[in-house]
Order: structure tokens, then sequence, then C-alpha cells
């Protein structure tokens, strides 16, 4: 049904080709396939954020300048609202359970984990970008982070809207089934 969200061709009460599936049955599967992948990047983010924790306690924290000590801020608070952004949806889950509201919390956690990735993203470029300023030139190091930056959005974001689009694309050329 497009009307909630799903790809034309999902099938449903709808009809055409794909899986033939309730409301309740896509939303079942979809919320499946949201905690498998919310498993990967919470695993990732909790170690990243683990780690910027114990930074603060380290010898040569006190000889970071104070740019430095800003950027680290900045990152554990982006780690932070990471954390929380990825750890979100499955509270959402926890309290709405029994409510008969599992197609709506899909859609909401799939949003919050949009969201948390665009975290982790900046997370990760601010992380770099800190490690990087003590090892190399800063410029360099900019440099550097930023083409990071540009991998993860090639990686996360270009790659599947092209995918989506040339899977629309070969959808709609396909002649309708009978």
């Amino acid at each position: 049904m497009a009307d909630r969200g799903e790809a034309p061709g999902s099938g449903g009460p709808a009809g055409g080709p794909g899986r033939h599936e309730t409301a309740e049955e896509r939303a079942d599967r979809r919320w499946g396939d949201l905690l498998q992948e919310l498993r990967v990047a919470q695993t990732g983010v909790q170690i990243l954020f683990g780690f910027l924790l114990t930074v603060v306690f380290q010898q040569r924290f006190t000889q970071l300048s104070s740019a430095d000590r800003n950027l680290y801020v900045a990152t554990v608070v982006l780690g932070a609202a990471t954390t929380g952004a990825l750890v979100g949806p499955v509270a959402m889950h926890r309290l709405l359970t029994g409510r008969r509201l599992k197609p709506e919390t899909v859609v909401w956690a799939s949003r919050m984990t949009v969201l948390g990735l665009g975290l982790l993203l900046c997370t990760t470029a601010c992380s770099l970008l800190l490690v990087l300023r003590l090892a190399v030139h800063d410029t360099l190091a900019a440099w550097l982070a930023g083409a990071m930056v540009v991998w993860f959005a090639l990686c996360w974001l270009v790659l599947p809207l092209w995918a989506r689009h040339h899977s629309i694309r070969a959808e709609r050329a396909q002649p309708p089934q009978a």
C-alpha cells in the first residue's frame, strides 16, 4: 500500500508483484529488519562512544589545545546523541508493545535510525579530525577527515539512493501484469 510508505509492487491488498502480507505482517518483517540493522550500528557506536569517554582520563589530554578540547567536547556530545538516537527505537518498541502501533512504531523507529546514522557520520568525522590533528598537519587532517565524510556519504546515502532510483525506474519500465 503506497499510502503507508511501501514501495510500489510490495504486495498486500493493493496486489502487484512481491510479498503478499498484511500491514501487520509487513510491520513485523520491517521491524525485524530494522532490529538487525540497529544491532550492527549500536555495537559500533557503543564502542566508539566508550573510547571517547576514556580520552579525558589520559595524561596527554591536558596537553590538548583549546580548539582540540572543544572538538573533543563536540565529539563526545555527538557520540551521546548518536547513542540516544540508535537506542531510541528499542525503547520506543518496548514502551509501545501491545498497543497495536507497530506500523507507526516502525516508521518512527526508522526515522530515528536514519537520524542516528547522520549523527554517527558527524561523530566519526569529528573523531577522525581530532585524532588526525594530533597525527598530521591540521590542513591535511581536515582534508583526510573531509575525504572520509565524502566516502561515508557515498556508501550510506548516494549508493542506496541510486539503487532505489534505479529500482523504481526498472519497475516502471516493466509491462503491467494481468
